[in-house]
Order: C-alpha cells, then structure tokens, then sequence
C-alpha cells in the first residue's frame, strides 16, 4: 500500500478490512519451505506429521503470520508500521482457508503524532484463530498538513 492515510481516518472499534486468503495447499508450503529455508518434513511429509501426532502436515506458522503482515500493511503503509506482534494460538492445514481481521483499540496524539494500536486475528473457514496479534503506527494528522515527526 503506498497510499497516504491519516491518523482521523480510523475509528476505534471499527473493524478493518479482512483479507482472505486461499485455502492453504501443499505446493503452496513446498514453496514457502524453498523461499524461507525452513525444510523441515512436517511441513510436506504426511507420514512426519501422523508420527508429530498432527495428523499430518501442518502450515509453517511463519507463512500464517505472512498472510497477518500482508493484512496490516494493507490497512497501513509499511512505513507508518512501528510494530507487528503475534501470538501462535494454533496450527494450521492444508485446506485452511485463512481470514485475517482487525480493529483499532486505541487512538493518540503524542508529540503531534497520530497513534494508534490495533488487534489483528488470523482464523481459518470454522472460526478456529490460528494467530492473534497486535500493532502499533504512527500516521500523520490532517489537521497538521499531513505531517508527522519520526520520534520512533
């Protein structure tokens, strides 16, 4: 996103655009093991995973919390984004299809600058939350010109 938005242009409680993803396929984790590095078999080995006691393979939680980042950075540019926590609730399968959502829980002016904190939550098709989150940015204000101070 690279698209100015401003601190006055979110409201607190107000939920976010959610972003879903297609459901999670085992190429789509082959290549992720590829792109990240991370091979290990329980990510593409059925017979690893039925031995882990998942049932088989599971979803690196890194590609789930991939999908949080795409969420938020759509919601506000990258370079306002001053921080990005998650929390791993529970694993994720092929066939998972994800939904990412949020909401503004808190709103500042500080120093001229516009803050504001919100909760993000990945969830697979039933509801089951795979990851919840947290983030923190710093917008510009309208009523300042759109200009804003790095203090971070």
């Amino acid at each position: 996103m690279d698209n100015q938005v401003y601190y006055e242009e979110f409201n607190m409680e107000n939920p976010l655009p959610p972003l879903t993803k297609p459901p999670v396929d085992k190429i789509q984790l082959v290549k992720y093991a590829g792109a990240s590095g991370d091979f290990n078999p329980l990510h593409y080995m059925d017979e690893v995973g039925q031995m882990a006691g998942t049932g088989g393979v599971i979803a690196h939680g890194m590609l789930i919390m991939g999908f949080v980042g795409q969420a938020v950075t759509r919601w506000i540019p990258n370079r306002n984004l001053k921080r990005l926590a998650v929390r791993f609730v529970d694993i994720t399968k092929p066939g998972d299809k994800i939904t990412v959502t949020g909401k503004i829980v808190d709103k500042q002016i500080k120093e001229g600058l516009g803050i504001i904190t919100g909760e993000v939550i990945a969830a697979d098709q039933n509801g089951g939350v795979k990851i919840k989150g947290m983030f923190e940015a710093s917008l510009p204000l309208k009523e300042h010109g759109g200009k804003i101070k790095e203090v971070f």
